[in-house]
C-alpha cells in the first residue's frame, strides 16, 4: 500500500509525457505480438498462398506474374512479403512482419482518431481494446492484405479529420487520402471500395468541408494506382485480354453467391462473437453516441460503421475477416460504452458496476472450474487449454477483487481506472497465454516438424506433387524446399523420385514405391 503512495506521484508526471501514451500502447500490444511458444508455422489456406505467391516471385525474380496464367488479385501483398524476405530471408516471421507493423500502426493511429473525436482518455481506452480483440490480434499475427488495407483506411480518417483542424495543411492532407486509398487497390483490390463508399455519409453530408472539392485528393489516389496499372499494362501484353478480366471475373464470382451457407444475418452473431466482450460495451456506445450525437464527427463514427456493416451484409461472399475493418470502430464505440459506465456507475449509481463485477467474476470461475477438470479427465492435447483457461479464470477475478476491496474495505484508491483495468487484463493476459502456448501463431506444427525430420531428403532430392487443390497443399509448396514436377495424375510421375500424394490417392496407387511418412491428408512416398 505504501508503494502504491509513494509510486503514484511519479506515474502521473510520467503519464503527462507526450509521448507517454504512444510508448504505453507499444508496452501493451507488442508481447502480444511477439509471444510465441518457440515454434511459428504458417496458416492454411489463405496465409500459407500469399506466402507461396511472394516466394515464387522472389525466387522467379519475375514481381508481375511468376505463374502460368493471370492473377486474380492486386498484387500489393505479394510485392510487400516479397521485400520481406528479400530484406530478412524466408521464413514464417518475414511473412508476418508487415502485419505486424502496419497493425501497430494502426493502433497508433486510432488513438489519434479518437483524440480527435472522444478525447485522450478514451481514445486511449479505445486503443487498449482494439489491441485485445481476439481476431484483430489473430491477423496482425498472420500475413495478410486486411491488416495494410484497414492501416491505410485509418490513416485516410485521420487526415481527412486533420485536414478539419489545420486548414493550411489541407492539400498535403488531401493527397495523403488519396494516396491512402490508391495504395489500398494495389493491396487489397475492389474490397478497398466498401470503406470508401462507408465515408460517403461524412463526405456527402459534411459538404461544408470542402473535402470532395479538393483535387488534391484525386490526384493523390490516380498517383497511388500508377502501380496498379503497370502491373495490369505487363500483364495484358502477355496475356491479352485475360490480363485484366480476372480482377473483374473474381468480384463477379464473389459477388454471385454464398460462401459457407453464410447468409445475410452471418455478420449479426459473428462479430459479437470473434469482437467479446467488447462487442456489448461497442453496443451500448452506439446507443449513447445515437442520443448524444457527437458534434462534427456523427458521421464518423456511427455512420461509417453502420454503412459498412449493410455492405458487408449485403454482399454475397461473407467471412469473418471481411468484417475486420469494422473492428477499429468497434473498439472507438466500446470505449465510449465503457468509460460511460465507469464514470457514472462505479461512483455514482453502483448496483450495475457491482453486477458486471460480480458476473464476470462468476465467469472467472466457472473458466476456472472447467480448466481444472479439463485437466484431470483429459489428454495431454486439452492441456493447453486448459492453461489457457485457468489464465483467464483467474483474471477475471480482478473486477469482483477491485470492487469488493473498495466497498467493502474501504481501499479508497481503488478507482475506476482499476476498475477499466480489470476488463483489459484477462483479454491481455488470455491472449498472451495462447500466444505462448502456440495457439495463436503455429497453425500447422504437423507440416513443418514433418519436413524438418525429414530435411536430408528434402535438401538433396527434388519433391514432386500430385495435385488434388486441397488446403493443405499451400504449405507443401512453401515449406518444400526443393520442387519438382506438379503433376494431375500419379502415373505422370517419373521413377526413382519422391513425391507428395494424397493418401487416398496413395491407397490406389498400382506402381511400385515406398511410403516415407503421413502428414495430415497427405504421404510422401518413393516412386521406385
Amino acid at each position: 500500500m505504501l508503494y502504491i503512495r509513494l509510486f503514484y506521484p511519479i506515474w502521473q508526471q510520467v503519464s503527462q509525457w507526450a509521448g507517454f501514451s504512444y510508448f504505453s500502447l507499444l508496452l501493451w500490444i507488442l508481447p502480444l505480438l511477439i509471444f510465441n511458444s518457440g515454434a511459428s508455422s504458417l496458416m492454411a489456406h489463405d496465409e500459407g498462398l500469399y506466402a507461396w505467391r511472394a516466394k515464387m516471385m522472389f525466387d522467379s525474380g519475375d514481381w508481375v506474374s511468376p505463374w502460368s496464367q493471370p492473377h486474380h488479385k492486386t498484387p500489393g501483398i505479394y510485392w510487400i512479403i516479397a521485400i520481406s524476405y528479400k530484406i530478412f530471408g524466408i521464413s514464417e516471421a518475414s511473412v508476418r512482419l508487415p502485419s505486424i507493423m502496419f497493425g501497430i500502426f494502426s493502433i497508433f493511429i486510432l488513438y489519434e482518431i479518437g483524440k480527435i473525436i472522444l478525447g485522450k482518455k478514451v481514445a486511449w481506452l479505445a486503443s487498449a481494446i482494439f489491441s485485445v480483440e481476439l481476431l484483430w490480434l489473430q491477423y496482425c499475427r498472420l500475413g495478410n492484405p486486411d491488416v495494410p488495407m484497414i492501416c491505410l483506411v485509418l490513416l485516410a480518417v485521420l487526415c481527412l479529420l486533420k485536414a478539419e483542424l489545420h486548414p493550411k495543411y489541407s492539400p498535403i492532407l488531401h493527397f495523403i487520402v488519396g494516396l491512402s486509398f490508391g495504395f489500398g487497390f494495389l493491396i487489397r483490390s475492389f474490397m478497398i471500395f466498401l470503406p470508401m463508399m462507408a465515408l460517403l455519409p461524412y463526405l456527402i453530408l459534411e459538404h461544408r468541408r470542402h473535402h470532395l472539392k479538393n483535387p488534391l485528393l484525386y490526384i493523390g489516389f490516380v498517383l497511388a494506382l500508377v502501380p496498379t496499372c503497370i502491373w495490369i499494362w505487363l500483364n495484358f501484353i502477355r496475356y491479352g485480354d485475360a490480363g485484366y478480366a480476372e480482377l473483374f471475373k473474381f468480384l463477379f464470382s464473389l459477388g454471385s453467391s454464398e460462401r459457407d451457407g453464410n447468409g445475410i444475418i452471418f455478420y449479426f452473431w459473428n462479430i459479437p462473437l470473434k469482437a467479446f466482450p467488447w462487442s456489448f460495451f461497442s453496443i451500448l456506445g452506439l446507443v449513447l453516441t445515437i442520443r448524444h450525437p457527437i458534434a462534427r464527427y456523427q458521421s464518423i463514427l456511427v455512420g461509417f460503421p453502420l454503412v459498412l456493416f449493410a455492405e458487408l451484409s449485403l454482399f454475397p461472399t461473407r467471412l469473418s475477416h471481411y468484417s475486420l475493418v469494422l473492428h477499429p470502430f468497434i473498439a472507438l464505440l466500446a470505449a465510449v460504452g465503457l468509460n460511460w459506465l465507469g464514470e457514472h456507475y462505479f461512483t455514482r449509481n453502483k448496483r450495475l458496476a457491482r453486477n458486471l463485477s460480480y458476473a464476470f467474476g462468476g465467469f472467472g470461475i466457472f473458466l476456472l472450474l472447467a480448466s481444472i477438470v479439463i485437466r484431470i479427465v483429459s489428454d495431454t492435447k486439452s492441456w493447453k487449454y486448459a492453461t489457457l483457461g485457468l489464465a483467464i479464470g483467474n483474471a477475471c477475478l480482478i473486477l469482483p477483487t477491485v470492487w469488493i476491496a473498495r466497498y467493502r474495505f474501504g481501499k479508497k484508491f481503488l478507482c475506476v481506472r482499476y476498475w477499466l483495468a480489470g476488463w483489459l487484463i484477462p483479454a491481455w493476459l488470455g491472449l498472451a497465454v495462447a500466444g505462448s502456448l502456440g495457439l495463436i501463431g503455429d497453425y500447422n506444427p504437423d507440416v513443418k516438424n514433418f519436413i524438418q525430420h525429414n530435411n536430408s531428403i528434402f535438401q538433396n532430392y527434388p519433391v514432386n506433387l500430385v495435385e488434388v487443390h486441397n488446403k493443405i497443399e499451400v504449405l507443401l509448396d512453401f515449406y518444400t524446399p526443393n520442387h519438382g514436377k506438379r503433376v494431375e495424375e500419379a502415373s505422370q510421375l517419373p521413377t526413382n523420385s519422391y513425391a507428395w500424394i494424397s493418401v487416398k490417392q496413395a491407397s490406389q496407387l498400382t506402381r511400385p514405391h515406398r511410403i516415407i511418412g503421413t502428414v495430415q491428408e497427405y504421404q510422401l512416398i518413393q516412386i521406385f
